[in-house]
């Protein structure tokens, strides 16, 4: 479950999803999203993400590659959007880990014409300590794109460069906490900080 709250309006919703994983074509995620929107986010959402790993040499400075694609829909009150998404995670030595994904999104607003827009993102992971089953890894990420957004912040498009980081600790094998912050900088001279927290229960 999320909360939300944008432009003193506060929204939630409520995502599941399944994974299938086989030893030759990797795991198959398979998922969706409903929840109270008011008008603030998708009303509905669904999604499936295709993962692959390919190991190299634990003795040479990249040990592994893996291969994420994934789609995304969100339908709005007013609005389509359609997400594809392109990542590459370099495993290197001592458990750092790196990231450089590729983001289109197709968006649909009520008598505007349909856009595309690009966005990349990439992020490095380090960890920070581990004690046991015990663990922190810190990770700082860098994100540049463009978007349309024409809901409540009645922004329109806009390109946006966005910097950031989190922690996460794993106090065991199947339970951890997250927490992040980011600042976006936006065109037309404005700008958004955000921060999460989750918690996780694996099973």
């Amino acid at each position: 479950m999320s909360l939300y709250e944008r432009g003193g309006i506060n929204a939630t919703n409520f995502v599941g999803s399944i994974t299938r994983k086989q030893p030759l074509w990797g795991s198959l995620t398979i998922g969706g999203a409903t929840g109270h929107d008011n008008g603030v986010i998708p009303e509905t959402g669904a999604f499936f993400e295709l993962d692959h790993g390919f190991k190299i040499s634990e003795d040479r400075p990249i040990r592994g590659i893996e291969i994420i694609y994934g789609q995304r829909w969100y339908w709005y009150t007013t609005a389509r959007i359609l997400t594809t998404s392109e990542t590459a995670i370099v495993y290197l030595p001592r458990d750092w880990t790196f990231s450089l994904g590729l983001t289109e999104a197709r968006s649909h607003f009520s008598d505007t014409n349909i856009d595309w827009k690009p966005s990349g993102q990439t992020r490095l992971s380090v960890p920070l300590g581990h004690w046991s089953e015990r663990e922190l890894i810190g990770n700082a990420f860098f994100s540049v794109g463009t978007e349309d957004f024409a809901q409540v912040d009645q922004i329109g498009s806009f390109a946006s460069r966005t910097y950031g980081g989190g922690l996460r600790f794993r106090f065991t094998a199947l339970q951890d906490v997250t927490a992040y912050g980011a600042f976006q900088q936006r065109t037309q001279d404005r700008a958004q900080t955000s921060f999460g927290f989750s918690y996780g229960i694996r099973f």
